[in-house]
């Protein structure tokens, strides 16, 4: 691996903040109709064998990590599945952790899953060391069933539910991941209310945009517009609710105009604040660029000052500083920074587009920036915060 080097027209290196860990990469246990990775280029591991993370890799990442990122550091895994490395696998992480880490030292863990595996012997481990699950659901059982299938072609949404069930019953804190797909973006009402009937209150919506080679929607794909009314819709059943129902997007744009990062990397003004890490120890800067072009080493040779200094990690986290003209005097452009770089390139493979989501950012900020700002500043006056 060559010496990495500086970019200087960023100056020095930014902290990576945080990780994303595929313990199992992209392999997966169901066969999901949207999964990004059903593109063969957006999983150059596929043909590999034995594609889950093993001791003596995990070993290396806990010990590295906690001294790297002390004294918060952050863990959070995903897939594919990344309970197909087994509940075994999981407990060897908290040993490491344990045993790596120092006083004083603050360590979370995090959890995606599409929930098909946990159960009563998950929960134990997941509630016993305080995991946040982010389980995915897509709604009621139509909407869900639609695209969420099994590899033999049936729904899952009654497995869902019951995991689901399973973590409410012992307690494990939880959020719930919901793919904005064709089938539930024009019934934000019924969604809503389904959530919380279910007893969540504490959502992500994430808008689904996949495109072929040559840049058209693919059919489960929501346009701007859709995403827009989605959003305005949620906002209005949301807002009576706002102090005991969490929607993550709302809370981003909220952080935003209070000063602070938002939690939502789509909001950061660079695209450096967490790195991939695949099951192999390849670290990459984002999930939806895990290739070669864009590998920024290994862990098992590489530590994390090297890494967080590579010049690719640079060149990345300037895709979201491309000017676009539409962008230019934009008056949301102070939460929005140019919006994700896999939603300007998904379409057209070309960082300098607008987007996919544009419209339905204007859209929403349109509605909801002043009431925002407004309680954000309320909430600072009563805290006695500057």
């Amino acid at each position: 691996m060559s010496e990495p080097t500086p970019f200087p027209i960023l100056g020095a290196a930014p902290r990576i903040e945080s990780l994303l860990i595929k313990p199992a990469s992209a392999v997966c246990n169901l066969d999901c109709a949207y999964c990004f990775y059903l593109d063969r280029e957006a999983d150059p591991y596929r043909d590999l064998p034995g594609r889950s993370m093993d001791l003596e890799t995990l070993e290396r990442l806990v010990d590295t990590w906690l001294f790297y990122s002390y004294p918060t550091s952050s863990f959070a895994f995903q897939g594919g599945e990344p309970t197909l490395a087994g509940l075994r696998f999981f407990e060897k992480l908290i040993e490491f952790q344990q045993r790596y880490g120092r006083d004083g030292q603050s360590v979370s863990n995090s959890l995606q899953t599409n929930g098909i595996l946990i159960n009563e012997d998950w929960c134990g481990l997941l509630k016993q060391y305080q995991w946040l699950v982010g389980l995915s659901l897509d709604g009621p059982e139509q909407m869900h069933d639609r695209y969420r299938l099994n590899r033999g072609g049936s729904g899952t949404w009654k497995r869902v539910m019951k995991a689901l069930e399973t973590l409410q019953r012992q307690g494990v804190d939880y959020n719930i991941l919901c793919v904005v797909s064709q089938a539930n973006v024009e019934q934000p009402k019924e969604l809503y209310h389904f959530f919380r009937s279910a007893g969540a209150d504490n959502l992500q919506f994430i808008p689904l945009a996949e495109f072929d080679p040559v840049g058209n929607p693919l059919p489960f794909t929501i346009t701007p517009e859709q995403y827009g009314r989605f959003l305005l819709e949620i906002f209005e059943l949301w807002w009576p609710e706002r102090r005991k129902v969490r929607v993550r997007w709302f809370d981003n744009v909220a952080e935003a105009l209070a000063g602070l990062r938002p939690g939502n990397c789509t909001l950061h003004e660079t695209c450096d604040s967490y790195v991939v890490v695949e099951y192999n120890g390849d670290v990459y800067p984002c999930d939806f660029f895990v290739s070669a072009e864009w590998k920024l080493g290994n862990i098992r040779v590489d530590s994390w000052p090297e890494i967080a200094r590579r010049r690719k990690r640079y060149e990345f986290a300037a895709k979201k500083t491309l000017p676009h003209p539409d962008c230019q005097g934009c008056e949301h452009g102070d939460i929005c920074h140019g919006g994700c770089p896999k939603l300007r390139h998904g379409p057209h493979r070309d960082f300098h587009e607008l987007d996919y989501f544009c419209q339905a950012y204007k859209m929403a900020f349109a509605r909801i920036r002043e009431p925002l700002a407004a309680d954000v500043k309320k909430l600072l006056r009563r805290t006695g915060s500057p």
